[in-house]
């Protein structure tokens, strides 16, 4: 049964039903109202069986929908810094992506991230009369689609790496998962980068440390999964009309759901890389 999903916790749980998971680390632990789930592919045997580079996927599983806001909004903020803290370790020249298309609401998540991202490389260098040491530098971009810049985004970013030289990239898209219950509940970090479009079969070049030449870190959230991923993982059988056009499916309350993710997202980013502003700091620069 061919389960396409982006998730590398669904790809291990799929694998498991008929492959031990030899070279293939796994940890959970609980944090506030979270379920946090580590995978570590160490092998290129164990990376060849999931589908998934080697490297280390970090999932962060709420029980309530991301689109509610909860109580304890900041402490899941801070959670997901320290998340990202794990994978990159670097604090220093900084460049977040947003991937994604502004005007199609599943797909807006890096686009919307972006825009609550607070940039600061500008302010380092053009701030001479104020003290920002205590300010990461943080370059912002947002690639647009093929469709309508005629570039593709892995030829955007390496222009930009080229051009700034980042010691990080942070890279932030809109994923497919084929567990209807991860839809909108479940975020996505890992260090191994990613190939934009992978989860709805349309496959952009890959944005990685290879490719790059640096440290690649993917933050990303399930907002659409396709019919004929829910068939087979509902009954267990290929979907018997593979001729007919596929769908893909995402929640009803999709706006709600970018709109706040986006910000959770946008804050633990902000977090990470500038621990000397509070959330309510970081609120007032960037809206």
């Amino acid at each position: 049964m061919g389960i396409r999903t982006d998730l590398a916790l669904e790809a291990a749980q799929q694998l498991s039903r008929t492959t031990p998971l030899e070279g293939i680390v796994k940890n959970e632990y609980q944090k506030a109202d979270l379920k946090i789930s580590e995978i570590t592919v160490e092998t290129d045997a164990a990376a060849e069986n999931l589908g998934k580079p080697k490297g280390k996927y970090v999932t962060i599983q709420s029980e309530l929908p991301l689109e509610n806001h909860p109580d304890n909004f900041n402490e899941r903020v801070d959670i997901l810094a320290e998340e990202i803290n794990k994978l990159c370790q670097s604090k220093e020249n900084i460049l977040v992506i947003g991937l994604g298309n502004k005007s199609i609401t599943p797909d807006s998540l890096g686009p919307d991230v972006a825009d609550q991202t607070f940039a600061t490389r500008h302010i380092k260098q053009l701030a001479q009369d104020v003290d920002t040491s205590d300010l990461s530098t943080v370059s912002v971009i947002k690639t647009g689609v093929l469709g309508d810049t005629g570039i593709e985004s892995g030829e955007t970013v390496r222009a930009v790496c080229e051009l700034i030289k980042p010691s990080a990239v942070i890279v932030i898209d809109a994923l497919a998962c084929s567990e209807v219950e991860n839809l909108g509940t479940t975020i996505q970090l890992c260090d191994t980068g990613i190939s934009p479009g992978s989860g709805v079969e349309n496959t952009r070049k890959e944005l990685s440390e290879k490719t790059l030449g640096t440290k690649v870190i993917a933050i990303g959230v399930p907002t659409v999964v396709d019919m004929q991923t829910i068939s087979e993982y509902v009954f267990e059988t290929p979907s018997p009309k593979k001729e007919m056009n596929n769908m893909m499916v995402t929640p009803r309350s999709i706006d709600r759901l970018i709109m706040r993710v986006s910000r959770l997202i946008a804050m633990g980013i902000n977090r990470a890389f500038q621990p000397s502003l509070s959330i309510e700091d970081i609120t007032s620069l960037v809206e």
